[in-house]
């Protein structure tokens, strides 16, 4: 019990210290309290009061003063610690919202500026692709002109873009509106136009020769052969003139009811057919289903 004693004699300090802390926190809000009240109270010069009876002025004081001892009875003391408290919660509230509104913006600059980067990168390709689009068709058709127009120039992925080709001697036209022919040779040019702006390892495709004249299918062979040496170009074709220019022919054949394949050389045959004496184009143009590819020159697929 002597040792208990010193221990429990400050716990009795500490606690009357802490209610004489906050009896003068309570007395400096109350201080603060009756100033602002006082400050708000008019002020009347001697000549105003001389208008009105003291006698009513005393009622009217005892009347103030019984309803405010009144109030003092029935106050609730407790209102104000709660009223400390909800404010601490809004004021923590208040700095969370702030937190929270600062990285909600912070990520919106970010997702402005990734809208900005897109838009100028994609208008830098679309306008690459634009300039390298006419100079493809034109060189194609010997003459024509393409365009690519945005729908919407101030917002160009809400809508998509118009593609008009102008064939050599002919009006402006969607290419949805082309013949079967014209439909071709605007698509490879656009095909080709993307591949010099970003180029693609591997192409394939099947019989776009197939609405083509003569003198475009040599024309589409002799650019994919010489114009595009960073790509395989796979090609299926029925067209002598596409698949003689091929690295490779690769043949798909049936015979007693079963399907073969076969792989040619064009150059190496070529070469063996004269020595012989024999030339073996003739033979092989009868059974040719083509399919073109190479490390950018045309090799074929034969049937």
């Amino acid at each position: 019990k002597k040792d208990d004693g010193p221990e429990k004699d400050d716990e009795e300090n500490a606690t009357m210290d802490d209610a004489s802390v906050d009896e003068e926190e309570d007395n400096g809000v109350e201080d603060r309290d009756e100033a602002r009240l006082i400050a708000s109270y008019p002020t009347y010069s001697e000549a105003s009061l001389a208008r009105y009876d003291k006698d009513e002025l005393k009622e009217q004081i005892s009347i103030l003063e019984t309803e405010r001892n009144t109030l003092a009875k029935n106050a609730n003391l407790g209102a104000i610690a709660e009223y400390r408290k909800k404010e601490a919660d809004y004021l923590a509230r208040v700095a969370e919202l702030d937190e929270v509104s600062e990285q909600r913006n912070k990520v919106r600059r970010e997702h402005e500026e990734l809208r900005r980067l897109r838009l100028e990168m994609f208008m830098d390709g679309f306008s690459q692709i634009t300039l390298k689009l006419k100079e493809m068709y034109q060189m194609i058709t010997l003459g024509g002109d393409a365009e690519l127009e945005l729908v919407d120039t101030l917002d160009p992925f809400s809508e998509g873009i118009v593609f008009s080709v102008r064939p050599p001697k002919k009006s402006w036209k969607n290419i949805s509106n082309l013949s079967g022919g014209e439909k071709t040779l605007s698509s490879l040019a656009l095909v080709f136009a993307l591949h010099h702006y970003k180029p693609t390892p591997l192409y394939v495709m099947d019989e776009i020769d197939a609405a083509l004249d003569y003198k475009n299918v040599s024309i589409v062979a002799n650019y994919i052969k010489e114009r595009t040496k960073n790509a395989q170009f796979i090609i299926i074709s029925l067209r002598n003139n596409m698949f003689e220019l091929a690295d490779r022919l690769v043949g798909i054949y049936k015979t007693d009811n079963r399907t073969k394949s076969v792989a040619i050389d064009p150059n190496a045959f070529g070469v063996e057919t004269k020595q012989n004496g024999v030339s073996a184009t003739p033979a092989l143009r009868n059974r040719t289903n083509a399919s073109i590819s190479a490390g950018g020159k045309p090799s074929v697929s034969k049937a």
